[in-house]
């Protein structure tokens, strides 16, 4: 470290210890300095990665101890901030945000995994600007009031002006989705799937009366479109909304997939009546027809392709403008339940299945190579629903072990080991037997996952699980329907129930969490869709004992 002319710091780092070394640097003089980029080394991060660079300069000038701000948006700045609160955790301060529950389900051979990654990089997207948490110099206090944020940003204490998404995300994840219920429809046949759009202008339930409804959430959440699903066997196992939210694609145990104009003026879609619902078919001559069923399946991001997982152990790639399955690879040694986009790429596929595993699929690599990319090893049952963070390394899996799992694919094997039989020496079937006492405390003895989340029940059916929205939460809660009626939300980095939502009578297979309103929907077998708010958005009506059926409760 050397004095620069102007009397500014000027730091030089190797690229190999960057992070670790600059981290350190500012937690030294986190108080005294604010951090600008030195104007020739403002993409060094691109540089080192590229291996351009060997090392880089850092200078810290323009000192203000009043603010004491460090950029977050250049320079991976951020990282040092990182750093910073987690010295704050390993020293007992409260920087998680929701405050821990009595009834914390995390294994305590996780309680080491608070250290991970992910929950550094978690904590930073939902925790404000220093200046707001800051009552005397080097001491935060969080959470930060919603009084204190907006006076803080009248007062301009971040120097920007105005919030920036982890003040946006540090104030809107504390209004939890708890208060409710509010009936929204109401079925006599059993919900199986509930999904906001991307924007979540719109909602779609799925039922197993071969009914689908998609509601317009901004209208009063009046039915759009009512579809009468073709040719359904058992259920409508699944749906998928196009980005462009112009088609619908829907499953059942069927090889066909069908696909549904949601644009079209009709309210009424009855398959091949008023509209055509044309087939998508994804089996082949060797399959004699009707042979499997499918239980998942997803647009990409581009609207190109829909991805899907089956009942005979595979997976498959629909391309729409060829309108054929470009890919077919035999993924599992059993029904593939559940399968996603890691990322925005589409190159990328997750898959999970009752052979108890989740693998990483490369589509690049397909060439010549039928094998996954990776494979991660951890539930003891079969998996039931996959969902990722989005950024092509993350994701949670709910699984039949009663658990949710949450998997960094850096940590993936090449091959998945010799199944152990040893494990389980018990006979029970999840459709209809109650979990054996002697399994639940049982853990995979080469378990990869990151941490595990229990809790919740996940019997009967594929009960789904996702990451909070990303926009008004920053993902730092997961949540999961469950087969005793309800729907949990925990919290990502400490483990802790921070809320159970209770209103069915059946299990909730389904919910999904608005994409940018506190807005929770759970869907369940006793055929209510019912909405959850933040408490002060009015009084939930009292639920009547005695259920009325309607056909249709909103027009």
């Amino acid at each position: 470290m050397t004095w620069s002319d102007d009397q500014s710091y000027l730091l030089i780092v190797e690229s190999q210890t960057w992070q670790h070394s600059f981290a350190r640097f500012i937690d030294i003089h986190v108080d005294e300095k604010t951090i600008s980029a030195h104007r020739e080394s403002r993409n060094f991060s691109e540089k080192i990665q590229k291996g351009e660079k060997k090392s880089f300069c850092v200078q810290f000038s323009n000192w203000s101890p009043s603010y004491g701000e460090f950029d977050a948006d250049e320079m991976g700045y951020a990282m040092s901030r990182l750093e910073i609160e987690s010295d704050l955790c390993d020293t007992g301060k409260d920087v998680c945000g929701v405050g821990s529950s009595s009834g914390s389900h995390r294994s305590s051979e996780h309680l080491a995994d608070l250290d991970h990654e992910i929950s550094q990089v978690t904590k930073l997207k939902s925790s404000p600007h220093q200046r707001y948490s800051r009552e005397v110099p080097g001491r935060h206090q969080l959470p930060v009031s919603t009084v204190r944020m907006l006076a803080g940003r009248e007062s301009n204490f971040s120097g920007r002006g105005r919030f920036s998404a982890a003040d946006c995300c540090h104030m809107l994840s504390r209004y939890l989705p708890t208060k409710g219920p509010w009936l929204v429809d109401q079925m006599d046949s059993r919900a199986y799937v509930s999904q906001f759009s991307t924007d979540g202008s719109l909602f779609i339930a799925g039922f197993q009366g071969s009914r689908i409804r998609i509601y317009n959430v901004e209208k009063g959440w009046k039915v759009q479109k009512d579809i009468l699903a073709k040719s359904l066997r058992w259920t409508v196992t699944d749906t998928s909304l196009s980005p462009d939210q112009r088609n619908l694609v829907y499953a059942s145990m069927s090889p066909i997939v069908h696909i549904v104009d949601v644009g079209s003026g009709s309210t009424e879609s009855h398959a091949n009546v008023t509209e055509i619902h044309d087939g998508l078919d994804f089996s082949s001559d060797e399959d004699g027809g009707y042979s499997f069923g499918i239980f998942s399946v997803k647009f990409s991001t581009d609207g190109r392709e829909v991805v899907a997982g089956s009942s005979d152990d595979s997976i498959y790639v629909y391309d729409l403008e060829a309108n054929r399955v470009s890919l077919r690879t035999v993924a599992h040694t059993s029904d593939v339940n559940t399968v996603c986009f890691a990322d925005e790429s589409g190159n990328l596929i997750l898959s999970g299945s009752d052979d108890n595993l989740c693998k990483v699929w490369d589509r690049r690599c397909f060439i010549g190579r039928d094998k996954p990319a990776g494979v991660l090893v951890g539930h003891l049952e079969g998996v039931t629903f996959i969902d990722s963070r989005g950024d092509g390394r993350y994701f949670i899996s709910n699984g039949k072990d009663q658990t949710i799992k949450l998997w960094d694919i850096r940590k993936m094997s090449s091959s998945a080991p010799a199944r152990h039989e040893v494990l389980r020496n018990y006979e029970w079937d999840y459709r209809w037997m109650d979990y054996p006492t002697e399994a639940r405390d049982l853990k995979h003895p080469l378990d990869q996952s990151v941490s595990t989340y229990k809790g919740h029940s996940v019997l009967r059916t594929l009960i789904r699980c996702y990451f909070s929205p990303a926009h008004s939460t920053g993902q730092k809660y997961i949540y999961t329907g469950s087969n005793d009626s309800s729907v949990y939300i925990y919290d990502l980095v400490s483990g802790d129930k921070v809320a159970v939502l209770k209103h069915h009578s059946s299990p909730v297979r389904d919910c999904n969490w608005h994409p940018y309103y506190p807005t929770l929907i759970s869907s369940s077998w006793d055929g209510d869709l019912v909405k959850w708010e933040f408490p002060g958005s009015g009084e939930a009506p009292i639920m009547s004992k005695k259920r009325v059926r309607r056909r249709h409760f909103y027009y």
